[in-house]
């Protein structure tokens, strides 16, 4: 995967105005998403998920905030000519309900970008439309109206139309939406290997299940970003509980080789691991450490010492490869959001017990 951004939203805002006066469904959306990356985006409808998609593809315009899309800014200098021609040559789109022409045949609508976007000599686009139907294996049905196969055919010759300009972003609304489990994953399947293959490919969807086989996921809660540590670290928490933490929680800074938390200090918060990597370290009696722990982005700790009080069992630092940002929650906050969640309560009851178990073997040993 590489480094370079191939979507990027910054400070995004949108409101509609109507009868009833304004209604703000994006509230200043930060967002990164790089080259090579498949990512879902998901939310409880009504939470700003296809206006998000919307200000990807440049379909709607921003009330404010920039958007830069493989390196073009889509709403600084395009009018909505330009950036229909450059969407074509740039952005493969992927729809719902398909948007097939019904009197065209499969190969038709495959070519249509083609010649909408002045791309590839004219007799080489029948091939080259052949080739993509052969891609997603309906090189069988390409003369067929789209009336006359199946919706899980339908959809994969949208995908097929979409990828026509060869465009090195995919963006797909509800792809799997109006599919049979079969053959969602086909689709599924099918972005995967594109993403394998370089392709920059943004889902939205409402089928939690689909996320375990992206890279990313990106949670939008009432027009706000959850942060992607605190989605992995509690993942059993409500989408509002979630974007609560966010909001709540403090982020700090800590330098490679640094002591975040030492052995028998009282601790009063808890902890989730945003970047780089934290170090659970248990000191022996000839003063020897002993890593027994490595915690990565969404991992956490500090939640012994909440739930069963006292104090720090063991000591814990940023590892010497690199800086450790952490997202800070509050003894109280913590607690309260225990109250609000039993499920996760429960699970972090079970998380502690197996590190506790843990650390007394690593003393034992010791």
């Amino acid at each position: 995967m590489s480094a370079a951004p191939m979507i990027e939203l910054r400070r995004v805002v949108k409101t509609f105005k109507n009868a009833a006066g304004e209604f703000t469904v994006l509230k200043g959306i930060d967002l990164t998403l790089y080259q090579g990356e498949f990512v879902a985006i998901v939310g409880k409808s009504g939470s700003g998920k296809s206006t998000l998609l919307n200000m990807m593809t440049g379909i709607d315009h921003p009330t404010g905030g920039q958007v830069v899309v493989n390196a073009t800014d889509l709403y600084e200098r395009m009018n909505e000519s330009q950036r229909s021609l450059w969407r074509g040559r740039n952005m493969g789109i992927v729809f719902q309900f398909f948007q097939l022409l019904p009197m065209l045949s499969l190969l038709e609508n495959v070519m249509l970008p083609m010649d909408y976007a002045y791309l590839y000599d004219f007799e080489e686009r029948p091939q080259r439309a052949m080739e993509l139907l052969k891609l997603v294996g309906l090189e069988a049905q390409a003369n067929k109206l789209p009336v006359a196969v199946s919706t899980g055919q339908q959809q994969a010759a949208a995908i097929a139309r979409a990828l026509a300009t060869d465009p090195p972003l995919l963006v797909a609304d509800e792809p799997t939406g109006n599919l049979d489990s079969r053959s969602a994953q086909v689709i599924i399947d099918l972005f995967q290997s594109l993403a394998d293959q370089g392709k920059t490919i943004v889902m939205v969807t409402h089928d939690p299940s689909l996320t375990q086989r992206t890279n990313r996921t990106i949670i939008i809660s009432d027009g706000e970003l959850v942060n992607e540590a605190v989605a992995r670290a509690l993942p059993l928490l409500n989408h509002r509980q979630m974007l609560a933490v966010t909001k709540t929680a403090q982020r700090r800074r800590i330098e490679a080789g640094r002591t975040i938390l030492k052995r028998e200090e009282t601790v009063d918060e808890f902890f989730i691991v945003e970047s780089g990597i934290a170090e659970i370290v248990l000191t022996g009696k000839e003063r020897n450490d002993t890593t027994v722990s490595r915690l990565g982005a969404g991992q956490f700790f500090g939640e012994i010492e909440l739930l069963r009080g006292g104090k720090s069992l063991a000591s814990v630092r940023a590892s010497g490869d690199g800086p450790v940002e952490v997202l800070v929650l509050p003894r109280d906050a913590f607690l309260n959001l225990l109250k609000q969640s039993p499920i996760t309560e429960e699970t972090i009851g079970k998380i502690v017990q197996r590190r506790l178990e843990e650390n007394r073997a690593a003393d034992r040993r010791k």
